[in-house]
């Protein structure tokens, strides 16, 4: 900005110097060019004067000799004419600019001519008024010291418009760095506090008093945002202690009686333990929403295909036993910015919900591209289950949205929460030949030279997704589909 503002003001300097020097410029040359004509013709007029004496009085030439002589001690020339076009006076030099037609023309017109060429003013004038005229001098002056006085003058005039100008960049520049530094910091501030440091804060001491008061408004805000932050954190806490405390133990205590109950009733508590397996389940989704959205990531490099490659190996038993394998593909070494662990909770829920929508004996596709237009990676979820509708893919974000008994519509709302608070962008899009495509498009991160981010080896699938012998009855329910079953899976965490 400081740049531009200097920039800004020192064209405008030019401008305005330009339209004020120049014309300045212009006018001082023209009056030295009139002087210099005046005064050449007034030196012309003495010689003529005294030429008049002599050709039209018969005077002695000597004060004609003097004049000419003292036009040859200025550096001048002077050529002296009878009536007949006779030289009968003469300086030593002969500089002239006019033709040699130019005398005759003088003694018949009685008009004066004037020419400048060559470094020299030329004058040929009529000793006398008369018609023929009854001689004629022609008179020419150097304008070597009229060009150095113009030289002088021109370079006076740059001088001043230059040292206005330099005047004029330095107050810019220093108005600028006033006024810019502040907004700097305040801009340092705001990418520090959206990076996910709460405590990060503008000074409020510099700059104009509008940017002051922009610099306070904003500490306000940030530690309003800081305040809500830790407060949704701690409430988070306390619900998730409060919750599954009791949710653990009641569960505890069903598994108890279904031990020592006759087959009737174990049906019973068998139903009564799956509501309290579906309860956690929406308890630990709502708890995984209200994080993502109350969250502040502080972004750092994640490898695409480490990420991927390691959430296959944890989910390939929940496959395995459904009979659906993973494929991925797409270039190497693509790096996302992402907050830590926010990549592989959003997959946790898409191979979740991939694997309760592809049939058994299909597979579940993951594609990772660098789009053309760059700043961005994509990576793709692609099922070819029974997919969804239009409808049920615009309302597949909102939470509880499901069309199915045994979902809770909570995991592809967490998916899009992660995706956006990254600053990245969530979207359904249908499986060409049938199923669901979920396309993640996430900020691209530093390049993986300057990559050293631990990839988490986890071999087992998330908590509430591990395949015990058990639990089988319960791992259908825990995908999440849509309208149409192609909606994402349970919560991880």
């Amino acid at each position: 900005m400081t740049r531009r503002i200097a920039l800004s003001v020192g064209a405008l300097i030019v401008a305005l110097l330009v339209l004020a020097v120049v014309p300045l410029g212009i006018s001082i040359t023209d009056r030295e060019h009139d002087s210099f004509r005046e005064e050449t013709a007034a030196r012309a007029r003495a010689v003529a004067s005294a030429a008049e004496e002599h050709l039209s009085d018969n005077h002695p030439d000597t004060e004609a000799a003097d004049q000419v002589a003292n036009a040859g001690r200025h550096g001048d020339c002077a050529l002296v004419y009878d009536k007949h076009g006779t030289l009968i006076l003469s300086t030593p030099c002969h500089a002239s600019a006019l033709p040699p037609s130019a005398v005759a023309d003088v003694l018949r017109t009685g008009k004066a001519q004037t020419r400048q060429n060559d470094g020299w003013l030329t004058m040929a004038i009529p000793v006398d008024d008369t018609v023929p005229a009854s001689g004629a001098l022609v008179y020419s002056r150097p304008t070597d010291d009229l060009n150095h006085q113009l030289l002088t003058v021109w370079g006076w005039l740059s001088l001043c418009a230059l040292g206005a100008l330099a005047a004029a960049l330095f107050v810019a520049t220093r108005l600028a760095r006033w006024v810019g530094r502040p907004l700097v910091e305040l801009d340092d501030a705001a990418t520090r506090l959206g990076e996910g440091d709460l405590g990060a804060r503008a000074a409020v001491t510099n700059g104009p008093p509008e940017v002051r008061r922009l610099a306070a408004t904003f500490n306000a805000m940030a530690a309003r945002t800081e305040n809500l932050i830790h407060g949704h954190r701690a409430v988070i806490a306390d619900v998730s202690h409060q919750l599954r405390t009791p949710l653990t133990a009641l569960r505890l205590r069903l598994d108890l009686l279904a031990a020592d109950v006759e087959d009737d009733l174990a049906v019973e508590l068998a139903g009564a333990q799956e509501e309290i397996a579906r309860l956690s389940r929406m308890v630990d989704g709502l708890l995984a929403v209200a994080r993502a959205e109350n969250s502040v990531p502080r972004a750092t490099p994640v490898r695409l295909d480490r990420v991927v490659a390691d959430r296959i190996t944890a989910w390939e038993p929940v496959a395995a036993e459904r009979e659906v394998r993973f494929t991925a593909s797409g270039p190497a070494e693509l790096t996302a910015s992402m907050g830590p662990g926010d990549l592989e909770q959003a997959l946790d829920n898409l191979f979740a919900n991939a694997l309760e929508a592809a049939p058994a004996g299909g597979q579940v596709e993951i594609r990772t591209s660098r789009p053309a237009e760059g700043g961005t990676v994509t990576l793709a979820v692609i099922d070819h289950g029974p997919g969804m509708d239009e409808s049920a893919r615009e309302r597949a974000f909102r939470r509880f949205d499901t069309g199915r008994e045994s979902g809770t519509g909570l995991g592809l709302a967490i998916v899009h929460r992660l995706v956006t608070a990254n600053g990245g962008q969530a979207t359904l899009e249908e499986t060409p030949g049938g199923g669901l495509t979920v396309r993640l498009s996430l900020p691209a991160g530093p390049s993986e030279a300057r990559t050293a981010r631990p990839v988490r080896r986890d071999r087992r699938p998330p908590r509430g997704e591990r395949t015990e012998r058990g639990e089988r009855g319960e791992r259908a329910e825990r995908g999440d589909s849509g309208a149409n079953g192609g909606g994402t899976g349970t919560p991880t965490g």
